[in-house]
């Protein structure tokens, strides 16, 4: 992922979610508080989680009014101060929401995927998101996922190649759609959903495999095939509760669009 947090679509994102809060104005911030009057306000967890979003704070209070007492990453017990803001009271009213939002959803994402994370622990498997993400913000939600301690698959459509089973019905089969994409210049990985399309794919020279709603047994039978030829990687209704058994198949990878899909928002308080 490049650019980080401050690449031009966070910004965006952050300047469409002030837009659609404050409007034309916070009339209850204007109406109740001086316009000269300072102020100071901390972040809070109110339960146990991990931390991602952080340097959002800076695009949305400037980063002259932000003290960090923690970072991205870091797992936190419940009544913990992360970060600091000073300035005008009105502007830390009016901003409180935005920044909870984000800061809600991007540690409910990392605080799931570290769970992800944990439970492969010890296996060489590595587990990555989808493009299964809330449309807007998926920059957001894959750095997040990052600083879980999970991995990132493509960011959308056009940075690598993966032929799933529609592409293959459209182009004629695993070896044509194979075949049509190998002067792409780009990764290939294809998506397989029986034996005997494993069997075609390898034989087509595939390098990547994407095991589709396989069982634990099955995919272990498969990975074993692939060895050697291809790296595999294994997708479909992945859970916490099953990713450790598909992990110790030997797959190198795991594609869990729970990280982002099914990731509730943490709980996080602002105090003035």
């Amino acid at each position: 992922m490049s650019s980080g947090w401050d690449h031009p679509e966070i910004r965006a994102a952050v300047e469409r979610a002030l837009a659609e809060d404050v409007g034309s104005g916070d009339v209850t911030t204007e109406a109740c508080v001086p316009a000269e009057q300072k102020g100071a306000g901390y972040f809070l967890t109110r339960e146990p989680l991990v931390l991602a979003g952080l340097p959002l704070l800076s695009l949305i209070y400037g980063s002259d009014n932000v003290t960090l007492e923690a970072a991205d990453g870091d797992e936190l017990p419940a009544e913990t101060v992360f970060a600091r803001v000073n300035g005008l009271a009105r502007d830390l009213l009016t901003l409180e929401r935005t920044a909870l939002n984000f800061l809600q959803r991007t540690s409910g994402v990392a605080t799931m995927a570290r769970k992800f994370a944990k439970a492969v622990e010890g296996t060489d498997c590595r587990v990555l998101d989808t493009r299964k993400t809330t449309p807007g913000l998926r920059r957001l939600e894959k750095l997040a996922v990052v600083a879980g301690g999970c991995y990132n698959h493509r960011v959308g459509l056009f940075d690598a190649i993966l032929i799933k089973n529609n592409h293959i019905a459209a182009a004629g089969g695993v070896r044509k759609a194979l075949e049509r994409c190998a002067s792409s210049g780009l990764p290939v990985e294809i998506e397989v959903r029986s034996f005997a399309e494993l069997d075609e794919a390898l034989a087509a020279g595939a390098h990547h495999l994407l095991l589709d709603n396989f069982s634990v047994e099955e995919a272990r039978q498969a990975v074993a095939k692939a060895k050697g030829k291809a790296k595999t990687e294994i997708s479909g209704g992945i859970t916490l509760d099953t990713v450790r058994a598909y992990a110790e198949t030997g797959a190198d990878f795991i594609s869990a669009g729970a990280l982002t899909h099914s990731a509730p928002a943490v709980d996080i308080s602002f105090r003035l």
